[in-house]
């Protein structure tokens, strides 16, 4: 009856692989589909809208507050939309994922005047509120308590100003209509039903959820203070170039192939369960993305990257401890079970760990933060589900049907005391130079005028020439035959093309250039690709990442860190642990720093997203390493000193430490063997942040929390010596 039960388990799982898969592959009904997942305008390009300022002066502070609130309805369409400024005049608005350029500009709408007016007998016209007194303007839904009818509303927040007006305006006009106009037309004609104060009110009884939005968008970007006339729409090509995407798949498949073959090789029975498990995990963070409609973005994936080596990781740790309570003389179901039991602490506290941080910087983070921490999230908890339920249930019920001897699963051979902490001064030298090493290159480049960092276009802004074409190119062709040749001219792969609708007109940005570089860009493409000698037009860009977007970055990471922290401070009941945990993140990150400083590898919407990759990988590798600590001062039988339980801890978690960081390792090399040059400017600082990791896993926490805690072991003895006198 047991060996029946099992085989269920088995094909059930199996089933749900299988229909899980076809599902990613060719989808059901036209949904799940891999290829249903919304692409960011790096991965696949998008639709980008050119508004200009109707007003003939304005302030600076008009138009940024324009810019920032057209910024925040961008982004109610994808968390992924860039908003910056072109010009003195202009704002750009980028959507990615999009392909109908009009039909976007129709989703984003016409940024237009909104008020609030009633009507005199005369026919004259008072306004009440104009759109700056409204804060927000969101579409819903309300369940009639009689009849349980469905009624559509659009739900208003004032300003401060606003709410006293809005009082005012329905004192006045109780049982009378206010009318909502835009640009001169009405949109709604609501009747007031009572005096409303505080600030919030409901449009009621509009009569569909389509009506519903249309009003709230129209209120919603109505809320500018300067107004704005659309100049063009058009089509944006994929940053990394058309052939990126699918060359990082195929990466992504040979290195997760490569993976299963070495875990299957270490670990034999066990590695064939992790390989079936991450493909698991493939499977169910695409329908993730599919079903919460993520945009999928460079950082995007570096959060699919960090949840494959977490789901990897979790893997090692249960069948290293496996193999260790086989190498005890334990039964093998017995050591199975324990296996997974001892490995629950390390794997929960390491994932709800990073889960925190992921949580804080959707929270607080905006724009790519954000997608890297939607992604991020979704790959830690699917990642918890295949290692400690799907692997343990397969696990058990191949041992059932008869896989039992312990030579399928391997015993953990015991290795040598290495002797780390008493080599500190060396680790921490080492450290130490490679770091003032690095800030004095980065020091000598500020000072020749290059800068600490090779920051692009997203951080710094640039130029943005365009031209017409007598070829009517598409993007992709564009990107593939005339991009190559600027990116050789001004000596960077730092540039981006778009496509105006229904023309052979295209804007390539760039960054900040010397005009001698920008004739000679205008000359090869006059002679070599027929660009219209007559027609070209240059001007000035803002940075796509805002300070506000910057900001809201570095404080959300602080405010991550500080939760992690206190997350690892209640855990293990001493603050020292927490504290090494964050100097040894702290370390690695400005090891990646140094690494752009030296290499000068370009600074831009991938640099953020590798310094939270490595902000999450780091503290999972170091907690790993805190967990057995913790339990070897719990069982310390033998009474060793604290730095010998520390270098025992780092011993035995050694084979985690390089399996994991080997692993992970090898599936970003694969990416950037076959990658193109964009895609190798994302994944060699990753790859760099992997081996800073696992350096500082190894060499560096032991060590810190050895000098932090020795005085407090020192005082304890202290303490009990007294005691017994």
């Amino acid at each position: 009856m047991k060996k029946k039960g099992n085989i269920i388990k088995l094909v059930l799982i199996a089933l749900i692989f299988l229909v899980g898969g076809y599902t990613v592959l060719f989808g059901i009904g036209g949904y799940g589909s891999a290829k249903n997942i919304i692409l960011g305008l790096d991965v696949r390009g998008g639709v980008s809208i050119t508004y200009e300022v109707a007003d003939e002066t304005f302030t600076a502070s008009d138009f940024a507050d324009t810019k920032s609130k057209l910024e925040s309805r961008a982004q109610a369409l994808s968390t992924e939309a860039e908003v910056y400024q072109e010009g003195d005049r202009r704002i750009v608005v980028n959507i990615p994922g999009e392909t109908d350029a009009e039909a976007t500009l129709d989703k984003l709408g016409q940024p237009g005047s909104i008020s609030f007016v009633t009507y005199e007998s005369d026919g004259t016209e008072k306004v009440w509120l104009e759109g700056e007194d409204i804060q927000t303007a969101r579409a819903g839904e309300q369940q009639e308590e009689l009849t349980g009818a469905t009624n559509y509303v659009v739900e208003l927040t004032m300003s401060g100003e606003g709410a006293q007006k809005f009082e005012e305006a329905t004192t006045e006009n109780l049982n009378q209509i206010i009318y909502i106009v835009y640009d001169g037309e009405i949109i709604s004609q609501p009747v007031v039903n009572s005096v409303i104060s505080g600030g919030q009110a409901v449009i009621e009884n509009i009569e569909s959820a389509e009506e519903a939005e249309y009003l709230a968008t129209m209120i919603r970007i109505g809320n500018l203070k300067l107004q704005l006339n659309t100049i063009s729409h058009k089509t944006v090509g994929a940053r990394l170039g058309a052939e990126a995407l699918s060359k990082s798949i195929m990466a992504g498949l040979i290195g997760l192939l490569l993976i299963c073959v070495f875990m299957i090789i270490i670990y034999r029975i066990p590695g064939v369960v992790a390989s079936f498990a991450l493909f698991f995990y493939t499977m169910l963070v695409m329908l993730a993305l599919n079903g919460f409609n993520f945009t999928l973005t460079l950082p995007g994936i570096a959060g699919i990257i960090l949840g494959i080596g977490m789901a990897v990781d979790a893997n090692v740790i249960i069948y290293t401890r496996i193999r260790e309570e086989l190498a005890d003389g334990q039964p093998v179901e017995t050591a199975i079970k324990t296996g997974f039991n001892k490995a629950n602490s390390a794997i929960i506290d390491g994932n709800v760990t990073t889960l925190i941080a992921a949580f804080v910087l959707m929270w607080q983070g905006s724009g790519t933060v954000q997608g890297f921490a939607q992604t991020l999230a979704v790959g830690i908890l699917v990642s918890m589900f295949t290692a400690l339920v799907v692997s343990r249930i397969i696990m058990m019920a191949l041992y059932r049907l008869g896989l039992k001897d312990p030579k399928y699963y391997g015993i953990e051979k015991s290795r040598k005391r290495l002797y780390i902490v008493n080599k500190k001064k060396i680790f921490f030298a080492v450290s130490c130079v490679i770091i003032v090493v690095g800030f004095a290159i980065g020091g000598m480049n500020a000072g020749n005028g290059k800068g600490i960092f090779n920051t692009s276009i997203e951080f710094q802004g640039g130029k943005a020439l365009t031209a017409d074409f007598d070829k009517a190119y598409t993007i992709d062709e564009f990107n593939a035959e005339v991009k190559p040749a600027i990116e050789e001219i001004i000596g960077s792969t730092d540039v981006q093309a778009q496509k105006e609708t229904n023309s052979n007109r295209y804007t390539i940005k760039m960054k900040d250039v010397d005009e001698s570089l920008v004739t000679s860009i205008k000359e090869t493409l006059i002679n070599d690709f027929g660009a219209k000698e007559d027609n070209f037009e240059e001007s000035y860009i803002s940075a796509t990442i805002s300070n506000e977007m910057t900001r809201s970055a570095i404080i959300a990471t602080i405010l991550a860190t500080i939760c992690m922290l206190l997350y690892i401070w209640i855990r293990f009941s001493n603050v020292r642990f927490a504290f090494s945990a964050v100097i040894a993140l702290i370390h690695d990150v400005v090891i990646l720093l140094v690494f752009y400083m030296v290499s000068r590898t370009s600074v831009g919407t991938a640099f953020i997203a590798c310094v939270l990759t490595i902000v999450g990988y780091s503290i999972n590798a170091t907690i790993v390493i805190f967990d057995r600590i913790r339990e070897n001062l719990k069982a310390n039988i033998k009474k060793r000193s604290l730095e010998e339980i520390i270098d025992d801890s780092i011993t035995q978690t050694l084979t985690r430490t390089i399996n994991t960081s080997l692993t992970t390792f090898v599936t970003v090399l694969m990416i950037f063997v076959l990658g193109v040059p964009s895609i190798q400017e994302f994944t060699l600082p990753i790859m760099v942040g992997i081996i800073a990791g696992g350096y500082s896993s190894v060499f560096i926490t032991g060590p810190l929390l050895h000098v932090m805690g020795k005085k407090v072991l020192g005082a304890a003895k202290a303490e009990k010596s007294k005691t017994k006198k």
